[in-house]
């Protein structure tokens, strides 16, 4: 069997990594061609969509309004044999459905505040809808995802 065949993940595995990661690489293209990679908060859909939000006048707004064209990327680990990571390649939709972008926004922050409890999540909630009208939905639609997960090889390189 080829070594990319025993590291790919399965759907299963893929949604599971997705849901437990709170930072994707939003790769959108620049107004120079070049790449323009920005860390944002995510979450996931079981069809693989990812949504996300952020400021309506960023960089990465005005290329995604110009090519909607992205690739994004989720990894982990720090030794060869604990890599994982998931690229995917799409095209994003903007959204300035309000409910929609609270809702992402809510379910983004609860990944990074399950540690640090409620008083801080209710904190974070505020804030969310403080600043949604001054935000944006960003919703990609996979065309095509590559993983891998290098514990999969067992040690064996």
């Amino acid at each position: 069997m080829p070594r990319r065949d025993q590291i790919r993940m399965t759907d299963a595995e893929i949604r599971t990594f997705l849901r437990a990661q709170k930072t994707i690489i939003l790769n959108s293209i620049g107004p120079d061609g070049m790449p323009h990679p920005m860390p944002m908060w995510f979450v996931s859909d079981d069809d693989f969509a990812i949504s996300m939000a952020t400021f309506r006048g960023t960089q990465k707004i005005k290329n995604l309004q110009r090519d909607p064209r992205v690739s994004l990327l989720v990894e982990s680990g720090r030794e060869y044999a604990e890599l994982k990571g998931v690229v995917i390649y799409g095209t994003a939709e903007l959204s300035d459905d309000t409910e929609a972008i609270i809702a992402t926004l809510e379910a983004a922050s609860q990944k990074e505040t399950t540690e640090a409890g409620a008083e801080a999540h209710a904190v974070i909630n505020e804030d969310v809808k403080r600043t949604a009208l001054k935000r944006i939905l960003i919703r990609v639609t996979p065309n095509r995802i590559i993983s891998w997960d290098h514990s999969k090889l067992a040690g064996t390189y």
